[in-house]
């Protein structure tokens, strides 16, 4: 669903519960689009992030911490000096904009008592964080906005803030019966798209469920309706708008079988074919629903400059591979030049001189052939010439066959590599992705007296029966699993040839339950790049049983007896364990 109105509606009345009389005790900035700011109330800490991110703007409370830059960027260090210890007064939300004003009051530098006002707009492409003065007056953004690049707003210091045109739409909250049907038979569209784009903070999905409560279908038009319709469908809407204004919110996440279908901060009862959980909420429902994308957005930004050093390498080794795949295949005919040069030895001896073909018996199959000769070289001299373009023939076979394996294993380490970027979760889980990359070649390493630190763990499950499952995220982990971590009685995990991940149970010298195995395939089908697929093939095997040859690269391994199984990848019944 989109961060509609109603959700920042239910957003506001979270913070305006939480953090009102708070003090901003912690100021960061963890990314170029971002704020973590630490607010201590009454009732203890809060940390509020907020994101002014171009594919997901954001805003919850969470508990969790991130990092921040060792040097601190302009804006930051402007709130710090502005609003650091500072209080909230106030937050509120202009009838039902995607836009929360954090009021602040704090001291001067001549420590008098002025405000301070933070405004977040979550909107589309007017995202941003907008940090004004008490006379309305931008004092700085996160994001600067020139007369080029938006002809609507400038958001520059010392620029006046205003709500940027939002086409003209009504406010949902304040409007009347009259007013209400005369926008929606003013638009000659569907009714869903009428409702949606009529009225401030109103989503398709908002609109569908308004719908839905008043008996309607949202392909009609408001045209199509009698004047006693239109007004049942404004009494409707009316109701759904009161639990806004009355702050009775329902924070809920629709699944769709396991995956997050939508969220909303009021119930859609026009769902039912999706499973609901309900949230206290709706921090909770933002961090559950989007936490995870926003998180592998990040990373998936952060990780470009790799994932093109892998993919190069890997389009360059492809069409490698093609072309010696190609070239082996002229050699497929070598054996039919060894027996021409025999055959020539044999019967050659009473040919003509200057004959252009011999006909003679292959007694590998009892069938005549034709062999074609040079007429300008004796009997001997054509046999020596097919015996040397066997010989070369033979040479480039084996020399390919060499050449094509070891192009293979490239491909497969390489797509091994692309896996571990896809569940990458971090930085840490980068540097180390970056430390394989360069220790194998496909990145100069640059010279810095900063040793790096390779911070990254192996992730860590525990089976619905208490055995300890292990997740490699990457193919340097793989390694220390298998072979420094896992004792010999310990299980080996790996989706069957599917780049992924090598997953290790912990036995204890103990018989597992079917129940661990079930679990720690789907582990191993989820971190590979069969992930998502219903039925994926693993092989699993005591670890004693998996060997890594001489000279292999990192993550491979060879074993020669296993059992597999068929299972799905589905892990969200697994829970991870913080480490």
């Amino acid at each position: 669903m989109a961060f509609d109105g109603i959700t920042v509606a239910a957003v506001t009345e979270e913070l305006s519960t939480t953090l009102t009389g708070g003090r901003i005790t912690k100021i960061a900035q963890p990314e170029t689009d971002e704020l973590l700011l630490t607010i201590k109330t009454t009732d203890g800490a809060n940390r509020l992030y907020i994101s002014a991110s171009a594919s997901l703007p954001l805003i919850y409370l969470t508990d969790e911490n991130k990092p921040s830059p060792m040097t601190a960027p302009n804006f930051c260090m402007l709130l710090r000096k502005h609003i650091g210890n500072g209080r909230i007064m106030q937050v509120s939300q202009p009838g039902l904009e995607r836009i929360i004003h954090i009021d602040i009051e704090h001291l001067d530098e001549l420590g008098d008592l002025c405000r301070k006002k933070l405004i977040v707009e979550i909107m589309g492409k007017h995202r941003n964080i907008i940090f004004c003065d008490d006379k309305n007056k931008s004092i700085d953004s996160i994001k600067h906005v020139n007369a080029q690049m938006s002809s609507v707003r400038e958001v520059l210091p010392g620029r006046e803030y205003f709500i940027p045109d939002t086409m003209a739409k009504q406010d949902p909250l304040t409007i009347g019966q009259e007013a209400f049907i005369e926008a929606l038979t003013g638009r000659p569209m569907p009714l869903g798209k009428a409702v949606y784009t009529s009225f401030t903070g109103i989503s398709p999905v908002a609109a569908e469920e308004i719908l839905s409560l008043a008996g309607l279908e949202s392909g009609m038009t408001a045209k199509d309706l009698s004047p006693d319709t239109l007004a049942h469908l404004y009494r409707q809407f009316s109701y759904y708008m009161e639990q806004i204004v009355h702050r009775s919110f329902h924070p809920v996440i629709y699944y769709d079988k396991n995956a997050p279908k939508e969220f909303c901060a009021l119930p859609l009862s026009h769902y039912t074919r999706y499973t609901s959980r309900e949230f206290d909420s709706i921090s909770q429902v933002l961090k559950n629903y989007y936490a995870t994308r926003n998180t592998l957005t990040r990373i998936r930004q952060k990780s470009t400059d790799l994932r093109h050093v892998v993919q190069t390498a890997l389009e360059r080794n492809r069409k490698k591979h093609d072309l010696q795949s190609r070239q082996l295949k002229d050699t497929e005919n070598r054996e039919k030049y060894k027996i021409y040069g025999e055959l020539i030895n044999i019967y050659g001896y009473g040919l003509p001189a200057g004959s252009k073909e011999l006909n003679a018996l292959n007694y590998y199959t009892d069938q005549e052939i034709t062999i074609p000769l040079d007429p300008t070289l004796t009997p001997q001299e054509n046999s020596q010439k097919y015996f040397a373009k066997y010989n070369k023939q033979k040479r480039t076979f084996e020399a390919l066959t060499e050449l094509i394996q070891a192009t293979g294993d490239d491909i497969r380490y390489l797509e091994s590599i692309s896996n571990a970027l896809d569940i990458a979760m971090n930085e840490a889980d980068l540097a180390q992705i970056k430390e394989e990359l360069i220790q194998s070649g496909y990145i100069r390493r640059k010279y810095t007296k900063k040793k790096v630190k390779l911070t990254s763990r192996p992730m860590h499950y525990i089976s619905s029966d208490g055995y300890h499952m292990y997740v490699g995220k990457n193919n340097l982990q793989n390694d220390e699993l298998t072979f420094s971590f896992a004792s010999g009685n310990d299980w080996w995990f790996h989706a069957k040839s599917a780049p992924g991940s090598h997953v290790i149970v912990t036995s204890g010298g103990a018989e597992l339950p079917d129940r661990v195995f079930e679990e720690a395939g789907r582990l191993a089908a989820y971190y590979s790049k069969s992930r998502g697929s219903d039925k994926v093939e693993i092989d699993y095997v005591e670890k004693k049983h998996v060997k890594k040859p001489n000279g292999a690269k990192p993550g491979f391994v060879v074993y020669y007896t296993n059992y597999s199984l068929v299972i799905d990848s589905d892990i969200s019944a697994l829970q991870a364990v913080s480490e």
